[in-house]
């Protein structure tokens, strides 16, 4: 995997201007951002060591990563993806078995009757949800297990792609996001073969994974447009499981006295039904999506 180390490198350095970097342009470049050299010349090591890292015929120690990171000026995330990176060929179980939703954080969601809730595994695959995530999202349960996958949804489900009134913002950061995992799991074959799936078939997908830009998932806000309630713009939060970090609560509320407030209340109302609340349903027949 030392060719994802390389690629992250040269997409971050490609990125960085002379004169951001505190370095004199000489103006006679054939290609934007640093040369090699001068990413070299930033960090205080010989260029033929950045090169090889680079190249990965060399591994990095902590101090030089944090004098990479310091000279392509990274972000918070950045930084750790690059460390993340730089570890891969620690020792890693070869697989881990497939992800059942952590008891204690099913019960939460069964009692987040007012708000949308839903439990994201590795690779964002979508392990449980409750019956308002249902009704603001698309039906979960109508879709096979392979398919139960919230960036898939994003980029391949029309339902759920027609709601995000900033899609291309929510679908980067998905991506971004995604990419942090990768530096995490790098051999995990579900990750590969979604990443392979939606890089073939959505050229926006392909585009930026391969800016390998990255995120990790804490908080943010959703601006929708719902087709029952209108506009909703609603604040996330994550709950990671300590039993399973790789597994992580996403609630999403918005303001009491808000119109966006109202919206939920009126949503949960108007799908409101009689039933137990929503869970992974097996045998549940294809849909057609758009990738």
């Amino acid at each position: 995997m030392s060719s994802e180390l390389g690629g992250f490198l040269k997409a971050r350095r490609k990125e960085l201007s002379p004169a951001t970097a505190g370095l004199p342009d000489d103006g006679r470049r054939r290609v934007p951002g640093l040369r090699r050299e001068e990413v070299a010349l930033l960090a205080s090591i010989s260029p033929d060591y950045y090169t090889r890292l680079e190249q990965g015929r060399r591994r990095a120690s902590e101090p030089v990563l944090d004098a990479l990171a310091r000279a392509l000026r990274l972000s918070k995330d950045e930084r750790a993806y690059l460390f993340e990176l730089s570890g891969k060929d620690a020792g890693r179980p070869p697989r881990r078995p497939a992800q059942r939703v952590q008891p204690q954080l099913q019960r939460l969601l069964d009692d987040l009757t007012n708000t949308p809730a839903l439990v994201l595994g590795r690779c964002t695959d979508i392990l449980a949800w409750n019956p308002l995530a249902a009704a603001l999202f698309t039906d979960f349960a109508l879709l096979p297990e392979h398919r139960r996958n919230f960036v898939r949804l994003v980029f391949c489900d029309p339902t759920v792609r027609a709601l995000y009134t900033d899609w291309d913002y929510m679908a980067r950061a998905c991506v971004a996001q995604l990419r942090m995992e990768a530096a995490r799991d790098p051999e995990n074959p579900r990750l590969t073969m979604l990443v392979g799936e939606l890089s073939v078939r959505d050229p926006d997908f392909r585009t930026w994974w391969g800016d390998h830009r990255v995120a990790v998932r804490t908080a943010g806000t959703k601006a929708l447009r719902h087709p029952l309630v209108g506009a909703l713009a609603l604040d996330w939060s994550t709950l990671t499981d300590t039993a399973d970090p790789d597994q992580q609560l996403i609630a999403l509320t918005a303001a009491p006295g808000t119109a966006s407030h109202d919206g939920l209340r009126l949503l949960g109302a108007v799908t409101a039904k009689p039933s137990a609340p929503l869970r992974p349903a097996r045998g549940s027949a294809d849909r057609p999506d758009s990738c």
